[in-house]
């Protein structure tokens, strides 16, 4: 069975990216597709479906945030157009590495192929694609560099989680019994952050901005981490075997980015913010420091697994599937990537995840 499609899907993703909208894009770019189960005539069963609907959806949110950094800190190209670039907030990312703008630039670019194959796959298996266009009404930076459309989430008043920093360096805990850790940077748990300068008044004095692209560096491995754990997560409740293949194969490459942020947010410079007090530490001295620690350590440390009576294991963590899309959701929502949004918004995508954390609570695969 073939499936019409647009007649060039990659003219179609660069007009998304000069300002259309995120989940305008990925409905109708199956194409001529040979897929064994779509030939079958098998439909996705409907926890599959809520699964990869929600999927889909976070992904559109992954890929909007990514594009308003790579929109002033990454390489811009005519595979992610969008912005023009802020030179001054380039050059404070690069503090944490040379190479910053193009992991920026890469990163974003996976996401956008992400939510974009999933819409069409849910298509393909008779299954409905995810749109939020009419829930993009949050306001963009307006600094030099940044488009000026709305956007769906706020990278502008962050609460930065970083506890997974710690979390991946423990030998004994895990969250999937219960476990609590500390966080890397204590001071962007207890306010509202910029993570992009929110104008040119923010390129200004010279810390303030480093602030702020250390808080995008450790916000970059915040949001992958979540995906690193989301997929395998969700993979123990889909039935279909195809639908498990493509959350076993989208699922590592979000691993892969949080390897790479994890390192690079090692390499923030100790610093005071002038203009808020945010305070971030110098990680390789006490409290933390040590083997354990120390910033270029950034491999899973072995910890327990499914059990305390088994030898420890590296993994991701946590992995445990019950509630899964809702902790997600919440967790995203407590970061403050959501301030301002719609109330329907948090409807739809609550909804959304329920129905997801619902599907196939025993997960067995056909």
């Amino acid at each position: 069975m073939s499936y019409r499609a647009p007649s060039s899907p990659l003219t179609s993703r660069r007009s998304f990216l000069a300002g259309a909208g995120v989940g305008a894009l990925g409905v109708g770019l199956i194409g001529d597709v040979s897929l064994a189960s779509a030939r079958e005539g098998r439909r996705l069963t409907e926890g599959d479906e809520a699964i990869l609907r929600f999927l889909a959806a976070a992904e559109i949110l992954e890929t909007d945030l990514w594009q308003q950094y790579n929109e002033l800190g990454g390489i811009q190209d005519r595979e992610v157009p969008g912005g023009t670039g802020n030179s001054a907030y380039t050059a404070a990312l690069a503090m944490l590495d040379a190479d910053m703008a193009q992991y920026i630039h890469d990163n974003t670019d996976d996401e956008f192929t992400h939510f974009t194959f999933l819409n069409a796959y849910l298509e393909a298996r008779g299954g409905r694609p995810v749109s939020l266009e009419r829930f993009r009404t949050l306001p963009g930076s307006t600094a030099t560099g940044a488009q000026e459309i709305k956007r769906l989430t706020n990278l502008m008043a962050l609460t930065v989680d970083t506890t997974w920093w710690t979390r991946y360096r423990s030998s004994s805990m895990n969250p999937d019994f219960g476990d609590s850790f500390p966080p890397a940077v204590p001071g962007l748990l207890t306010g509202q952050f910029p993570a992009i300068p929110r104008s040119d008044a923010d390129l200004t004095p010279a810390t303030h901005l480093q602030a702020i692209a250390n808080t995008a560096g450790f916000h970059f491995g915040t949001i992958e981490q979540g995906g690193t754990s989301l997929y395998p997560q969700l993979a123990q409740r889909v039935l279909d075997q195809e639908v498990l293949r493509v959350l076993l194969s989208i699922g590592p490459t979000e691993a892969l980015h949080l390897q790479t942020w994890h390192d690079k947010a090692g390499n923030a410079p100790p610093l005071t913010d002038p203009t808020n007090g945010l305070v971030f530490p110098d990680l390789n001295s006490s409290p933390f420091g040590g083997e354990d620690f120390q910033t270029n350590l950034i491999m899973p440390e072995p910890t327990v697994f499914l059990s305390r009576k088994f030898p420890a294991c590296s993994i991701i963590r946590p992995t445990e599937s019950a509630g899964a899309a809702m902790g997600a959701l919440k967790f995203l929502t407590d970061d403050g990537l959501f301030r301002g949004q719609l109330p329907a918004f948090f409807a739809f995508m609550t909804r959304l995840a329920r129905q997801a954390d619902a599907a196939h609570p025993a997960g067995r695969h056909v």
